[in-house]
């Protein structure tokens, strides 16, 4: 062990001393550190970054869709805006559900099967959605593909930060990159379905067709055969997750976690991981079994086999490390209400917000084309606000926290200036803002969330994390709902779209408090 030491001045175990207090996992786990720094970006690491951005593509190419078919849905199934925001909360009941049982899984069955059972589920019920004929049976399968989507942020953080090298993290916040790409991608195939394939006049005017469910046979009409639009995009979107699944399961030979390995007990397997990984990147492994071995506490290997018990009191042990120090308690309540907080703002914008500037559009005499075509142009600047948040964990006067502070008190300072103006240079400008500041907010939470948590409590401390998140992502359309009266319709003179605008720019200013509380010295220590 010392001889290995010895071979890199810049060992993490140098750093830290952990021969007293350092348990075996620890150790192995500096090593598993030591041995993927020296892999660097290579080969391997790239593959699983695209593979784990593709989970954060599909979290918002199918959040921003559910966005950009209520109107048309809506004019269809003849359900008012009292009722639209059931299908964000269906969606985000599937979410809440997935983030936790995916965030749970991932630490007992392992990273591999979670990582693809989740696309698998988001690919089969999200490609049913084009095929729903009633708005129960769209919202039955919404909550499905929710519940496949919801675990790919907390698996997909995970895993890409037990992947890469240490020097290397700020490549975790920018796996958000692919979060407005996906909007993006979402909002051009809207562009392209909705305005050509809808019903006319479409629900954007105030003589919008009526629902074929809402009028006598033989009027004109609302209904499947005119109103194919958001059917395509559903296909196409569902046709995108099937390529993600077997991009996953089939062409790229993903490896189980090493340090999910040596957590378990099979220090064999990690060793061999660790050398698929290198082989990879057309290097040779720098750590054996016998390094492994050398780190094993002789008391437990002389105990014989443990009991179940003793076995279930080491997995409730695990999730002690959560609050076990005042200093991880405080953490991990905070990281709980910024999430939801968060959730909470960016669900009632993601889900009014698209329909609210159809709306103010049509009042400014906008046509439902010149709409679908605004929310390209507002949501592709998103790509840029990643960028500037992952180039923030370089900027030591800035860094991470005070990044996620500037961005949500500008997030949700757009919003409320967006509720007191209508012009079309206004409704774009505001909502670029918007969306700007919410990528870079986002792209530095998710990718600091995981390196607070040790390995063998990461997966589930994301997916708590972002279980409470989706939970109040839940409320968001109940409390939006309220101020709508039964079957009233937003209008671009009501106090309706006021009220939901400035509730969802109150809940992200929440975000500005519950980060500026967080320890700085918590702030980019390396992870286990």
């Amino acid at each position: 062990m010392g001889q290995e030491e010895d071979k890199s001045p810049e060992s993490p175990v140098e750093d830290i001393d952990l021969e007293d207090s350092g348990t075996p996992f620890e150790k192995k786990s500096l090593l598993i550190n030591k041995e993927i720094d020296a892999n660097g970006m290579g080969t391997y690491q790239w593959y699983i970054w695209f593979l784990c951005g593709f989970g954060y593509l599909l979290d918002l190419l199918w959040a921003q869709a559910f966005g950009l078919v209520l109107g048309p849905l809506g004019q269809e199934f003849g359900f008012g805006d009292d009722q639209s925001g059931n299908i964000s909360v269906s969606f985000s009941a599937g979410l809440t559900a997935g983030a936790f049982v995916w965030g749970v899984l991932v630490d007992i069955i392992g990273r591999k099967w979670a990582f693809n059972l989740t696309c698998l589920c988001a690919a089969v019920f999200g490609m049913g959605l084009g095929g729903a004929n009633s708005y129960n049976t769209f919202l039955v399968l919404t909550a499905f593909t929710g519940f496949g989507i919801g675990g790919n942020i907390p698996i997909d953080t995970t895993i890409c930060l037990e992947f890469i090298p240490q020097n290397k993290r700020f490549m975790l916040a920018l796996l958000s990159i692919f979060q407005p790409i996906g909007v993006v991608i979402t909002s051009v195939f809207a562009y392209a379905y909705i305005p050509n394939y809808s019903c006319v006049p479409d629900f954007s005017q105030k003589d919008a067709l009526p629902s074929c469910r809402a009028v006598p046979a033989g009027q004109p009409c609302c209904g499947k055969d005119n109103n194919y639009g958001w059917r395509y995009l559903m296909f196409t979107l569902g046709s995108i997750t099937i390529a993600v699944f077997f991009a996953r399961s089939i062409v790229f030979n993903f490896q189980e976690s090493p340090k999910f390995l040596v957590y378990r007990g099979d220090d064999k397997k990690a060793i061999q991981v660790l050398e698929h990984i290198a082989k990879k990147n057309k290097r040779t492994c720098g750590v054996t079994l016998a390094d492994f071995e050398q780190l094993n506490d002789p008391r437990k290997e002389d105990a014989g086999e443990v009991s179940w018990q003793n076995k279930l009191y080491a997995e409730l042990q695990r999730y002690r490390s959560l609050v076990d120090s005042p200093t991880m308690l405080r953490v991990t309540i905070l990281v709980w209400l910024t999430y939801a907080f968060d959730f909470w703002g960016f669900t009632l914008a993601g889900t009014f917000l698209p329909k609210i500037l159809a709306v103010k559009n049509s009042a400014i005499n906008l046509t439902l084309r010149d709409t679908y075509r605004s929310y390209i142009a507002i949501y592709t600047p998103g790509i840029v606000g990643v960028v500037t948040g992952a180039m923030m964990y370089r900027v030591p006067l800035i860094g991470r926290k005070l990044a996620m502070m500037i961005s949500s008190g500008l997030m949700g300072a757009s919003i409320f200036i967006f509720s007191s103006v209508n012009s079309q240079a206004s409704n774009i400008g505001l909502n670029v803002m918007e969306y700007f500041f919410q990528s870079m907010f986002n792209a530095v939470l998710y990718g600091w969330t995981p390196e607070v948590f040790a390995a063998p409590i990461r997966g589930t401390a994301c997916g708590v994390a972002a279980f409470w998140g989706r939970l109040f992502s839940i409320l968001a359309p109940l409390t939006a709902q309220s101020f709508l009266t039964a079957g009233g319709k937003l209008s671009a003179d009501g106090d309706g779209i006021n009220n939901i605008l400035y509730l969802a720019g109150g809940l992200t200013l929440g975000c500005v408090i519950t980060t500026g509380l967080l320890p700085n010295k918590m702030l980019g220590q390396q992870s286990l």
